[in-house]
């Protein structure tokens, strides 16, 4: 995961891995790294092995061992060799360092081992003690040494000692014993290189990990100064780049580093690490990192996106990018998109169409590399599997440790293993450190479900050098304005927090002790392996956004998942209809989700549009209609444009939801229902902008940091319409069973009037007999919506499915003056359409109805109308089983009011309507308390815009 740093302070969470398995290194080419002596700056060149694969170190849901497997296998087939073991929700890689693996825990890392070894991938153990561990005590180092034996027994030769993410001040017996903060770690961290026979592999992962958190600066820092002059040169150091999270790493950052550190360093890469935004997935190709840097460096570590699926072009294009001076010897050339630069590789790929076969000194271009990963991954689309990897609660009490002396021989590979999902769903995705792991802190937020969908991230996880989150960089809750203005240098992580209110300005001692202190204050519980208290088996249909409601996932064995699934049966209606995806679906995904700091071409291109839109839409306003045709025919065609690019996502999304590959889906498709759900209230509102006008928006522009781009696509179309800060209409969550089937949101014509009519009847008939109405089928459609139909058609939209017209939302922006046309005109038709029932006798509930037009209505006080001018209905029929179409309908209607100068919008709603009530306060409207000129009839809600 990547790692966070708080607004004030950088951020310090750890790095957690638990693994083991030390694995047989691939054939591959060997490049030079580039060694820089201790006496002199003159570099000179080593044959190693170049370490290049995967770091899985992310905070939450764990990847399977079927999906460890299956990357494995991928690894091997694209020529790459490592793995670095460091889930976060193994908590003996951090948090509880000091404790042994139980046998069941035990059996599942030797299997992990022999799978690595089966596809000739290095298995490399991370473990973070950093965060209490007291340097100077020797009981301390061999408790240490005793957690290290025991996952050497599994069969682990590799190792990685990780100190990311962590308070720099050393207890007060260590400052008798050290005289630096750098000095104590690199003490234990050679001691224990030595202990274990100096292996191969052995990483290790700095307190200062990049360019930001080295204090002044890289050239100049003690820390880095220390850790080159005292750290056995057998041992290696990761780094993450100039920041947590590097838009680019060139070659002069890496040849500065080298030259303090005395050694190439290892790459954790956090390009495509997602942990840190629950709304942002990374698909676009391995870039801003030149293939000269191969031959100076010891290797690169991908840190990627939490869902596994979603990796393959992450770890595909960073195998073209390293087989592309796989030797390490070519002089590297400028990397561009550019089809000009790119002539040899475009050969082969019209020629052979992969990459298996490429040249390895063919230049690198990412969007070549990205349109041979799309090529190969569509071919997976069309794959029917869905194999059961979702996580499941982890169970309760503690299974018994195992020595090192009771191992024996490693299990055969079998099953899979399933963890715990501690967030909801993917969309929840935790940032990761400079491990790219991450924090366990980040994961003590023990919100719940609601609470989560509400903060996420607040504890946004950053990942550390290890990839692993850091609980900190959650932490941060900078409000959208604040984020808009915020220029200065910080980490994406920073910036997730949905909770604009909440801007955390705690140091890092203070957050650090905090977590500490709520750690030890939960029922932690180790990896779990209990078989008898196992959650009832879902299918993977129904597990997408399933809970476990524990922030402590331990792993699970494989035993402990059940193999049914859920299956229609031979006369239940299907699931889903296959359908394929074509290339052009796969670029467009990639592009509305593809790296940190930048949008894919299409992306970009539909927030242009949309901004130029906005822009220029008084020209097509009712003021200014006619007077320009030229702009107006311009605007049309672009509107006409961009909403055809709306629909080509709406297209992409259903493809995608009727994919054979249901495994894929899963990854993908919390994701992609965010997306289609803010693609669709903007379409409609661009719809809106054609008969009124509308202020321009801010753009993002320049050189951003991720933070800058929260939310992904997704948040910058939020973020420019008008009602940015409604997050609760935003967030969408995804269904239980993934459905294609889309709503069209789009403004109400008169010809829409009887399909709006027919939903207030079907909808009002719940609570009375439908016959009291059988003389009169418009009454109840003129008394709740037809004086808005009628004088207030601007602010009217209507909701359609493929059989009709199924909701509604309408409101005016001042009620006031229409009050006065209602009055003037639309009363008084009424009035005369529906004579006046003899109130001498008992009255139907029609004619109850009829009376009430030939009664005066209550004013509003002009207090309550100075915040809430504007008056709203919505409502939608009950077949319509998604509940985030009407958050979506009211984003809709209270952009178009706010856009033209709301403050706030009310609604009337009878007391003994129950479901109105729920309806409107599931939709953010609270009842106002009540004021002289209230009606004792109605209850007001309202909502402040």
């Amino acid at each position: 995961m990547v790692q966070k740093k708080t607004a004030m302070n950088q951020q310090q969470a750890a790095v957690e891995s638990t693994s083991t398995a030390q694995v047989i290194p691939p054939v591959v080419a060997i490049p030079a790294a580039a060694v820089v002596s201790e006496d002199t700056e003159t570099e000179t060149t080593v044959t190693r092995k170049f370490l290049c694969g995967v770091v899985e170190g992310f905070y939450g849901r764990p990847w399977t061992m079927e999906q460890r497997k299956e990357l494995f296998r991928r690894l091997k087939k694209w020529k790459l060799n490592t793995y670095l073991y460091a889930p976060k929700d193994d908590y003996k890689h951090r948090m509880f360092w000091r404790e042994l693996y139980s046998v069941e825990e035990a059996e599942q890392l030797m299997i992990l081992i022999s799978a690595s070894q089966e596809f000739n991938v290095e298995f490399i153990y991370a473990i973070s003690p950093g965060l209490d561990i007291t340097f100077s005590s020797a009981k301390e180092i061999s408790t240490l040494k005793r957690k290290l034996d025991q996952v050497t027994h599994f069969g682990c030769k590799s190792f990685a000692l990780l100190f990311d993410d962590i308070d720099h001040n050393m207890c007060p017996a260590d400052k008798e014993v050290f005289s630096s903060f750098a000095h104590a770690q690199v003490s234990i961290t050679n001691e224990i290189y030595q202990y274990l026979g100096e292996p191969d592999t052995f990483l290790f992962c700095p307190t200062e990990y990049c360019g930001t958190f080295c204090y002044p600066n890289v050239v100049h820092s003690p820390y880095l100064k220390t850790v080159g002059e005292k750290l056995l040169p057998g041992i290696d150091v990761l780094w993450t780049g100039p920041k947590v999270v590097s838009k680019e790493i060139s070659v002069e950052s890496i040849e500065e580093v080298s030259k303090i550190i005395k050694r190439a360093p290892v790459i954790w890469d956090n390009i495509h690490a997602n942990d840190y935004d629950q709304k942002r997935l990374f698909l676009g190709p391995y870039k801003g990192r030149s293939t000269e840097l191969i031959p100076r460096l010891k290797g690169v570590l991908t840190n990627p996106n939490c869902e596994f699926e979603a990796n393959f072009v992450a770890i595909h294009t960073l195998s073209t990018w390293y087989k592309s001076n796989m030797n390490g010897v070519r002089k590297d050339v400028v990397m561009a998109d550019s089809e000009d630069s790119t002539i040899s590789i475009q050969i082969k790929l019209e020629n052979e169409g992969s990459d298996e076969d490429l040249e390895t000194d063919v230049l690198y271009s990412p969007q070549m590399a990205l349109k041979l990963a799309l090529q190969e991954w569509l071919q997976d689309f069309g794959v029917a599997q869905q194999y059961n990897n979702r996580q499941v609660a982890h169970s309760g009490p503690k299974t018994s440790t195992i020595d090192s002396t009771a191992l024996g021989t490693s299990s055969s590979l079998h099953a899979t293993t399933m963890v715990t999902t501690v967030y909801q769903q993917p969309i929840m995705s935790q940032g990761t450190g400079l491990t790219g792991e991450s924090s366990p802190v980040t994961k003590e937020v023990a919100t719940t479900v609601e609470e989560e969908k509400k903060q996420q991230p607040i504890m946004s996880q950053g990942t550390g050098l290890t990839g692993e989150s850091s609980p900190v960089t959650k932490e941060v809750a900078t409000t959208v304005e604040e984020e808009k203005k915020q220029q200065f240098d910080e980490e994406p992580m920073e910036m997730v927090v949905e909770k604009p209110e909440e801007t955390d300005t705690k140091n890092v001692d203070e957050i650090l002790t905090d977590i500490v202190k709520s750690k030890l204050t939960e029922e932690l519980k180790p990896m779990d392996t209990d078989k008898e208290s196992i959650a009832e088996s879902k299918s993977p249909e129904m597990s997408v956004q399933d809970d476990s409601g524990s922030d402590i996932a331990p792993m699970q064995t494989d035993d402990q998942i059940s193999k049914d699934q859920y299956l229609p049966g031979p006369n239940e209606k299907p699931l889903y209809t296959v359908e394929a995806l074509t290339l052009e679906d796969m670029n467009l995904l990639a592009e509305l989700f593809y790296l940190p700091y930048e949008h894919g071409p299409r992306a970009v291109q539909m927030l242009r549009e949309f901004q130029w839109l906005r822009a220029n839409s008084s020209v097509v306003s009712v003021n200014s209609r006619g007077k320009d045709t030229e702009k107006i025919d311009e605007w049309r065609a672009r509107a006409t444009k961009f909403e055809e690019m709306c629909c080509s996502v709406m297209t992409m999304f259903t493809r995608l939801s009727n994919c054979a590959n249901r495994t894929i889906l899963y990854d993908l498709y919390p994701y992609m229902w965010d997306i289609k759900s803010i693609i669709s209230m903007v379409k409609s509102f661009v719809q809106w902008l054609g008969c009124r006008s509308q202020s321009s928006a801010q753009f993002l522009s320049g050189d951003q940091e991720p933070w800058a781009f929260r939310g992904g696509l997704a948040g910058e179309f939020q973020r420019m319409l008008p009602i940015d800060g409604a997050n609760d209409l935003f967030f969408q969550p995804p269904p239980l069973v993934p459905t294609s089937k889309v709503y069209t949101i789009r403004p109400y014509y008169p010809k829409d009037e009887a399909s709006v009519f027919g939903i207030c009847r079907d909808m009002y008939s719940d609570e009375i007999s439908e016959d009291s109405f059988a003389e009169h089928p418009d009454l109840i459609g003129d008394k709740l919506v037809g004086g808005l139909l009628a004088l207030s058609l601007d602010y009217c939209f209507v909701l359609e499915d493929e059989d009709g017209i199924c909701g509604f939302a309408l409101g005016t922006v001042d009620v006031k003056p229409y009050i006065k046309k209602f009055k003037m005109s639309w009363l008084p038709y009424m009035q005369e359409k529906y004579s006046k029932p003899d109130t001498t006798k008992a009255l139907s509930e029609a004619e109850k109805i009829i009376l009430s037009f030939h009664e005066d209505d209550d004013e509003l006080p002009e207090s309550f109308l100075a915040n809430f001018p504007s008056l709203i209905k919505v409502d939608i029929h009950t077949k319509v089983s998604d509940p985030s179409v009407a958050k979506s309908m009211m984003a809709c209607l209270l952009s178009s009011l706010k856009a033209n100068g709301s403050r706030g919008a009310f609604c009337k709603v009878r007391p003994t309507d129950k479901r109105s009530l729920e309806f409107y306060s599931k939709l953010g409207c609270f009842e106002i308390a009540k004021m002289d000129g209230f009606s004792k009839d109605v209850i007001i809600l309202g909502r402040c815009l």
